[in-house]
């Protein structure tokens, strides 16, 4: 039996059934190693050597795949085709003593059986300088936030975090709140004439020029002389230009363009798009074939397409559009430098799938991400979309005025996708065929008072944009940055908006203050690429690393020995500490205001107050026995309120942890390894189903067991909610056996 690991649990079963007999895949859940949370861990005298330590949440799993490994024939590593995965890869084969010249390296951009036989075929050894290009990523980051942050700390408040990206990234938002804050609106006038043409079509020309010079109006008083200048004057056609113009098919999907599209056309949050995009990548379940993967790799910022994809594409759009719908050679995609051209851009594995044959099959997320993608891949190999397009000069005394418009020609890539809504298209359509020297009737002036507007706050969409254009950050760290500078509370959302909160300006100007070189847009992003470089093999780790390491040492001991504080005061209260007698103080914390005492350190007494300053009072809970017994101490059971409803617990809590579910007690099968009864635990997650012999026996499900057996492997079965049904499964999650429940069983 040959061993394949792969880090998301969720493909298992695509991959599975791909390989088929002789193979079992293991996940391994993402990193199982890494640096270590509570201490540096990078020796910066001696080339930042890492140290490395098993995770503490992956030591079962570590100790379950070395089991493995050791029944099987040969290991593959099988992790996700970029750095990241390189780098876990890398991590599996040291815990697992593979050597380095193993070639025991598989990767494919895509869950399909052609893809994956094809990368059983050409295994290869790891490839060291994307291990290096991800080790000096992480180094650096560790570097920043273990030497950085306590500057924030010291200074702010506890509990700060900087980070390389995460840092200069809420400097963009920052500063374009204070671009907001300090704008100051403009008047202006838009001005039109509606005119009339032959036959008694109606235009609306804009006011562009006076006197040859581009003009526009930004008071009353000019709109009154524009007026004045235009009244009685004759209106004629100066220049008329027509054309037949295109417009050019969109690039495929790339991680930052998916997200933009989905969050601006789906109204999706940047989580869900996320979660949706692996959910297609990974499998979905699909009646009859169990689960199925529907999209290429989600995280890449290349454009590339392979030949064989294209052509398959060049096929359907001759098949369903007709051949004027293709181009005459295959459209192809520049990328951007710095990619990681390994992989392709995000497409559907099979065009077979159509959006439409699967909307049953997907959740809604799921299947307007997918149509999404659908099109946009299918828009990429089409043909331009042409339009007659018509633009006029209109002269009338010192004044000149613009008419365009285009009608379409040909829809081209625009009958199935299209970038943007066209505007105005009812208007277009009814342009007049102008001729030079024609003059044209007057009807009315149109006109009104308007206010410049300041730049619009950043979206998670025009936030993801601007972090690609400027360079900072990689497609895998878009969604995560975003969401962290909202959970350290540095960001709060106003609508679809995210603006800085005060806390969010503070750690920026501070950081600004004492690491200008860290805090810049452009430093940020030339060290992107040189990180890129160390992929291609262009540069050693070690030496980026140092380079950017110079002198950051310094400018900490600078930071931490002045004086410069902004800490918020704390604020004296009435109030008397309850445990020592001192008085209590009012202090910022991370959540808000809070009221602590003075004499912390010795005490760390603190209280909840409401926005008035007064000490939030906790109702005093109200106490109802029960007639159950504790089965662990033999106490009365008492009844307790929780988010997820009323359960029982043990009155002698924290020595007594026991809890049961209210209400008459189901009964569940016993335990496999130990014999006691199993039963149901709530928790704030939701519920499992544990052995009551916990903590000796830690054998614990997820999904509701019952007692049954199963018919391949002998394990306990247990009941799965799907979308078609209750289904009976093998607790086993190395077995694959899965049967219809009866259908008067209930889960």
């Amino acid at each position: 039996m040959k061993l394949v690991v792969i880090e998301g649990v969720g493909k298992r079963p695509a991959i599975q059934r791909y390989l088929g007999n002789g193979y079992k895949v293991f996940a391994t859940m993402g990193h199982v190693r890494d640096l270590p949370a509570k201490t540096l861990a990078v020796d910066v005298e001696h080339d930042f050597r890492p140290t490395y330590q098993i995770m503490p949440d992956k030591q079962k799993i570590v100790a379950e795949l070395k089991k493995e490994a050791e029944n099987a024939e040969e290991v593959l590593l099988a992790t996700d085709p970029d750095r990241e995965g390189e780098a876990i890869s890398w991590h599996i084969a040291n815990i697992l003593g593979i050597p380095d010249d193993r070639k025991a390296r598989i990767t494919f951009n895509e869950i399909s059986k052609k893809a994956i036989g094809k990368a059983l075929e050409s295994p290869r050894e790891i490839d060291r300088n994307l291990v290096d290009a991800q080790q000096a990523r992480r180094v650096l980051d560790r570097l920043v936030g273990y030497k950085v942050s306590p500057v924030l700390c010291t200074k702010i408040q506890s509990k700060l975090s900087a980070g390389r990206v995460q840092s200069v990234t809420l400097r963009l938002v920052c500063e374009r709140e204070r671009e907001i804050q300090n704008f100051k609106p403009e008047e202006y006038w838009p001005f039109f004439s509606v005119l009339e043409g032959a036959g008694g079509a109606k235009i609306k020309a804009s006011l562009a020029l006076k006197n040859n010079e581009k003009f526009k109006i930004g008071s009353e008083a000019e709109l009154k002389e524009v007026i004045s200048g235009l009244d009685g004057r004759t209106y004629t056609v100066a220049a008329v230009k027509k054309s037949v113009t295109s417009s050019h098919a969109p690039a495929p999907f790339r991680t930052s363009t998916m997200q933009q599209d989905a969050i601006n056309k789906l109204g999706m949050s940047l989580k869900q798009v996320s979660q949706s995009a692996q959910a297609l990548y990974e499998g979905v379940d699909i009646q009859g074939e169990g689960k199925v993967a529907l999209i290429t790799y989600i995280r890449t910022d290349s454009t590339r397409v392979s030949p064989e994809a294209i052509s398959s594409a060049r096929e359907f759009i001759t098949e369903n559009y007709g051949a004027d719908y293709i181009p005459e050679k295959p459209n192809v995609y520049a990328s951007k430098g710095n990619v990681q051209d390994a992989h392709e851009a995000i497409r559907p594995i099979s065009l077979q799938r159509t959006p439409d044959s699967l909307k049953n099959a997907l959740n809604r997320n799921h299947y307007r991400l997918y149509k999404l993608i659908y099109e946009r891949f299918l828009a990429s190999q089409m043909s331009n979309a042409q339009y007659n397009s018509l633009s006029a000069d209109i002269s009338c005394g010192d004044y000149g005025f613009k008419v365009t418009g285009k009608t379409p020609l040909f829809a081209g890539y625009t009958k199935i996708y299209n970038e943007k809504e066209e505007k105005d298209e009812d208007e277009m359509k009814k342009l007049p065929d102008l001729s030079e020297g024609e003059v044209l009737g007057f009807v009315e002036y149109s006109y009104e008072q308007k206010f410049t507007k300041p730049p619009a706050r950043y979206t998670e969409a025009s936030l993801i944009k601007a972090m690609e254009e400027k360079g900072i950050g990689r497609p895998a760290t878009y969604q995560p940055t975003v969401s962290l500078l909202e959970s350290r509370t540095y960001t709060e959302r106003e609508g679809k908006s995210i603006k800085p909160t005060e806390l969010g300006f503070k750690v920026v100007d501070m950081l600004i203050r004492y690491f200008p070189e860290i805090m810049d847009v452009k430093f940020t992003a030339d060290m992107e690429t040189k990180l890129d470089t160390i992929e291609d093999g262009g540069k050693v780790w070690q030496q980026i690393v140092a380079e950017f390491y110079v002198g950051i040492e310094d400018e900490i001991k600078k930071a931490m020995g002045d004086g410069y504080k902004i800490k918020a005061p704390a604020q004296e209260t009435d109030y008397v500490c309850d445990k020592c007698g001192a008085p209590m103080v009012i202090r910022d914390g991370r959540f808000g205001k809070f009221l602590a005492c003075s004499a912390y350190p010795k005490c760390k007494n603190t209280k909840q107050i409401d926005e008035n300053g007064n000490i939030k009072v906790r109702p005093e809970p109200v106490i109802v026995e029960s007639d159950v017994i504790c089965d662990k101490c033999g106490a009365k059971m008492i009844i307790k309120d929780s988010m997820r409803g009323k359960f029982l617990a043990c009155p002698n809590y924290p020595t007594c942890r026991n809890t049961k579910e209210y209400g008459e007690e189901e009964v569940l099968p016993a335990c496999p390894d130990c014999g006691k009864p199993m039963r149901k635990i709530n928790y704030h997650r939701g519920v499992f189903f544990g052995c009551s012999g916990y903590p000796e026996c830690k054998f614990a499900l997820y999904d509701k067991p019952i007692d049954k057996k199963c018919p391949q492997c002998g394990s306990l079965i247990v009941l799965k909610q799907r979308k078609d049904g209750l289904y009976h499964k093998c607790s086993n999650r190395e077995c694959n056996f899965l049967e219809k429940a009866p259908d008067d069983e209930k889960a």
